[in-house]
């Protein structure tokens, strides 16, 4: 059975809404000039470009990879070894853009993760994202149960 979980955007809230502007604005522009449709690839790869985790438990393994356009994968594929474990860690990504006069602007993420651990307690990779702590702690049960991994 293959898991799918789709973690973040790799730009960013900011880089995502300048890509969608880019491309927008590429393929108008195309109309006019064939270089705008390196505006409109260069839109398409920050705005559709996104982090996933896929869960393949038959071989057991897991890809932790970032989805170039929304569509190819880039990531290797790791082993699930007798010696890992998962764990709930508190996740916080914190994004800066300023507006006009130098005005900044911050968006703050909160969620809680299932990360992968090593042998060592050293984290491998974040494996799902969930807003609350009851439905993380749900899944972390199941996702133990099913890779045959211990949970802390």
């Amino acid at each position: 059975m293959i898991i799918r979980n789709k973690i973040d955007r790799t730009f960013g809230p900011f880089g995502t809404s300048t890509g969608f502007c880019l491309l927008l604005g590429g393929i108008i522009a195309a109309y006019f000039s064939l270089y705008a449709i390196i505006i409109a690839v260069i839109g398409a790869f920050a705005a559709f470009t996104s982090t996933n985790t896929v869960i393949d438990t038959d071989i057991r393994k897991i890809r932790h990879s970032d989805n170039l356009f929304g569509i190819f994968p880039a990531g290797k594929l790791i082993d699930i070894r007798p010696g890992m474990k998962l764990r709930l860690t508190k996740g916080h990504r914190g994004f800066v853009g300023y507006i006009r006069g130098n005005q900044p602007v911050d968006i703050h993420e909160h969620d809680i993760r299932i990360t992968l651990i090593d042998e060592n307690r050293k984290p491998i990779l974040p494996v799902r994202k969930f807003k609350t702590y009851e439905s993380a702690r749900n899944e972390l049960d199941n996702l133990s149960l099913l890779l045959g991994l211990p949970a802390i």
